[in-house]
Order: C-alpha cells, then structure tokens, then sequence
C-alpha cells in the first residue's frame, strides 16, 4: 500500500512543506530504502523508527519499505522526520486510516521507546503553514508545543510519545490544543545603569545609542567599566515587539538555543561572544547552516570585548550585516539568508598594556606595538561604529561615593520618547529607528541650517572623515534631537555627534603614526 504523510522542513528562518512518501509493496526480500536528499541525521531514522515502532506493540510489514521524502531536490536536515516516517508506515500498513492522516502535519523525533524528543524550528513551521488552509493540526512534541503554539492561527497539538499520538489519531482520547504562554520577563535588578559610579559621558553614549539603534564602541583602560556599562545596555532598550519577538524567537529556535518548552522570547538577546571565536561562529555557517552570533543578537546587542584580540578576518564579516542587516551563506547547494539587525557594542583597550594616554599609569608599549595592536580595526569597520566614547579611569572619589546614579528605568522612558517619535516619523517605510536612515531618509529627516552645516564641514576637514561617517554623524544628530524632542537639528545636536566621531581618529592616527 502506499502512504502520503504531511511534514515540514527549516530552510534559513522559514519552512517548506514536505511529502512522506511510503510504499510497503515493493518486490523482494524485507528491507528499507530512504530516498529524497536525506542528511546523515535523516538516514538514520529508520533504525529508530524500527526500535521505537516494536518497543510500543508494533511490527513493520515483512515486505520492502520505500520512503521518498518529497519535493526530492531540496535536501532533507535533522531528525524531525522519524514522526511522520513512523506515521507513514503504520498508515500504509493499515494501522491507520486516511482520515487518521489527512490534514495533518508531522514533526518531532522518536527516541526508542516511542517518547518524542525536541526537535529545532517549530515556530518556523507553525508560521509557514499557518496560512494554508488545507492544514488542520500541527503534530509537534509536547516539549515544542508552546513555542509552535505562539502562532495562534495555527491549531497545535503537543504529543509527549507515539502511543498517546495514535490514539489521539484514531479519536480514542483527545489531546488538548497546546497554547502559548507569553509572560513579561521581569527586568533583572542587578543590571542597571544605576549600579555604575561614574561614567556619566558613557552613559550619555549609550542613552543616545538605544535611542537610536546606533553601534557604539568604548576605548579605556582595564577597570574602568566598559564591560559593566556594555551588560547594561538591554536594561534601557525599548521592550520587543509582538513581530520583533517573532523573528528573534524563531532564529533561537532554528540554532538550537531556545531554552526547552519556552515560548516567545519577550527580552531583547544580549550576546557576548568569546574573542577566539571563528568566522563562522561569529557570521553563521555548517553544514547545516546555521545563525551565527551576528543573527543571535538579532534585535538584541552583540558585545565584542576586546575587540582588538579578535581576528581581523573574523571582523571583516561583519561590515556587511552591519550595513544591510542580514547575513548570506552561500553553500554549492543552496544559498541561506539569515537576518542580523543588531546593535554592535564594542570595549577595547588603547594599547596592548591598556594605559595609553590614562594620565596615572604609564603605558610600556612602543608606537609600532600600539599601531600593530590597532592595526586589527580597520577603516571601513570604524566607519560603520556611530558612537565612540572614551571610558577614562574612575577617580578615587567617583569609586568610593555611595549614591546611586540615575537608574535604568528612567532613562528607558526617554529612550522609549525618541523611539516613538522614530516610529511615528518612519510609519509608512519599512525602518524602525534613525539608525537605519538612507541617503533619501537623510535628505528629508537631517536638514542642517546655516551654523550647523558649517560645523560638520568644519569636522569633516579636520578629522578627515569619510562619507559614511558623514552620514552616520547625520544620524547620531537626529536621535541626539528627538531625545531632546527637538525638530529641527540644531548646532548643539551636531556638536554632541561630532565628538562621538573624534575619538577613534586621535586613537588610530596615533597607533599609525
């Protein structure tokens, strides 16, 4: 008899529809053929469909089994169809009816006892077939139910083992339509900008930073708190939207990150990837390919500690998710296009001891040593860093003052003001904050008058700055105005912007000189 089972498969954040295909009535001795591009994972399904079929009080038929997974040209990845697989055999052996099947779509791997275990990307899933209407439920396990769930549209049910399953199928016992629970993480008290003495240039810089969805590198010596100050920057980020939550939920997913039996993420991700990292850690790779950091902090913060002790090549494959906001990994098969819209915080120190111009200790490095130390930055990246901010050592009365300093949760409010005149501004477009702009949105949005378009021209021939860093200036000015609730950019706007841009040029042109 031959079967037709409905599954999915993950292709980047999205997923396609896939037939499985079972024929039981082949000639010759028993056996099992898998066809239709499967990976190593998939081939290995029979051996645990075969043991988790037995171990629950089923035979496979004593004929040779034919499995195609449908569309063939699309290579089939992971162990999410043993489910459908097992389905599909039971069907063409007649255990199961074509009503038991029609309609239904099946995802999740089979441990051998019959337990289904998670599997990756079931939001992908859900939100990809939510609009057929052809689709009456989504079979998931029960561990993956509340993040497939959080697709309303879509009718999901969680199943914990194939016997409960089979007897959801044939109508003896009802499992329950999963939902979603979407509770507001409470924001953690002991990250707030309240907690750091001091440093009140820095977190100036990353007020306007959040507000407008700008990169923002930190230059100072060991202990000053560009690390601490770096941890807090999600503390005073506008809360994730329902579409945000979306996305950034359904890329955890795919990377396999997404804490088991969650739901949709409600914070913005925070990632701080180690300084060794590889190039395809950092921008995504594998085979299969997979989210690499720069789409985990989709949404969210990428933290680069000491930048200047990653690898200069692994740096490099930012520039371009930096400026378009998603990443492609191009494979001999197919290409992967994942989103990375995030915001890069940097920490570096200004030489290899980390006391170049701290006016206390004295810096040991030679100018060739700081040249070569630096020489990993390049231009092209610093141009697309908007803000960068010198985080001097703390004076003894700054560290040892009691007081807090203003909290968190004060300066998200004017955050959260700029954002929503952002996004008032920027309602019939396709961008959500002054950091995004394009050369039109720049023409209509960051008109300068008279004294203000004299002092850029004035910092453009004095520090040498490049086109982009023009623009990027213009973008700065404009968030720096709406925090101000401020229409027009005035002088002032453009000045606080200009001295964002300063610091890295006195830095680097020393370390070249």
């Amino acid at each position: 008899m031959l079967s037709k089972v409905w599954s999915a498969a993950t292709l980047g954040i999205d997923a396609v529809r896939i037939i499985i295909e079972v024929d039981t009535g082949g000639p010759g001795q028993p056996g099992f053929r898998l066809v239709g591009l499967p990976d190593a994972a998939v081939r290995e399904s029979y051996a645990r469909v075969r043991s988790a079929l037995i171990n629950c009080g089923f035979y496979l038929p004593p004929r040779y089994i034919t499995v195609n997974l449908s569309p063939a040209d699309v290579k089939k990845e992971g162990s999410g169809f043993d489910l459908p697989i097992a389905v599909g055999i039971l069907h063409a052996a007649e255990f199961l009816r074509d009503e038991h099947v029609a309609g239904r779509v099946f995802v999740g791997e089979l441990s051998l006892d019959g337990t289904l275990a998670p599997v990756r990307g079931t939001l992908s899933i859900s939100a990809a077939l939510a609009s057929l209407d052809s689709i009456r439920e989504l079979i998931v396990p029960a561990v993956n139910s509340n993040e497939a769930a959080a697709v309303q549209t879509m009718h999901v049910i969680g199943a914990p083992h194939l016997p409960a399953l089979l007897a959801h199928l044939r109508g003896d016992t009802v499992i329950e339509r999963a939902t979603s629970r979407i509770v507001e993480e409470p924001v953690d008290g002991s990250s707030d900008l309240a907690d750091v003495r001091g440093q009140a240039h820095a977190k100036r810089a990353l007020e306007v930073a959040a507000a407008g969805g700008h990169n923002v590198m930190m230059i100072g010596p060991p202990g000053s708190g560009k690390t601490m100050l770096a941890k807090r920057l999600p503390s005073i980020l506008p809360r994730l939207s329902l579409e945000e939550s979306i996305v950034t939920t359904k890329i955890h997913s795919i990377a396999g990150v997404l804490p088991a039996g969650s739901g949709l993420l409600t914070r913005r991700p925070f990632r701080a990837p180690h300084h060794t990292i590889s190039t395809a850690g950092l921008a995504g790779g594998g085979s299969p390919p997979r989210p690499g950091e720069v789409s985990l902090s989709h949404h969210g913060v990428l933290f680069l500690d000491e930048l200047a002790e990653f690898r200069r090549d692994t740096l490099e494959v930012m520039r371009q998710p930096m400026e378009d906001g998603i990443v492609t990994i191009a494979r001999a098969a197919r290409t992967i296009t994942f989103p990375s819209r995030f915001m890069l915080a940097a920490a570096l120190n200004p030489c290899p001891c980390g006391f170049f111009n701290d006016g206390v200790r004295e810096c040991m490095c030679t100018g060739p040593q700081i040249a070569r130390y630096l020489a990993k930055i390049s231009g092209p990246l610093l141009d697309r860093i908007d803000l960068q901010v010198e985080v001097a050592a703390l004076r003894s009365e700054e560290i040892t003052a009691m007081e807090p300093g203003e909290s968190s949760a004060l300066i998200r409010e004017r955050v959260e003001s700029a954002r929503n005149i952002q996004r008032e501004r920027f309602r019939r477009g396709s961008i959500r904050c002054n950091a995004d702009m394009t050369p039109r949105h720049l023409r209509r949005y960051c008109e300068l008058d008279a004294p203000s378009l004299r002092l850029l021209i004035q910092a453009i021939d004095r520090l040498g700055l490049s086109a982009r860093a023009h623009d990027r200036v213009l973008k700065v000015s404009r968030t720096i105005a709406d925090l101000a609730g401020c229409e027009q950019i005035e002088s002032g706007h453009v000045a606080e912007a200009v001295q964002y841009r300063a610091l890295d040029r006195a830095y680097f042109r020393y370390g070249a000189a």
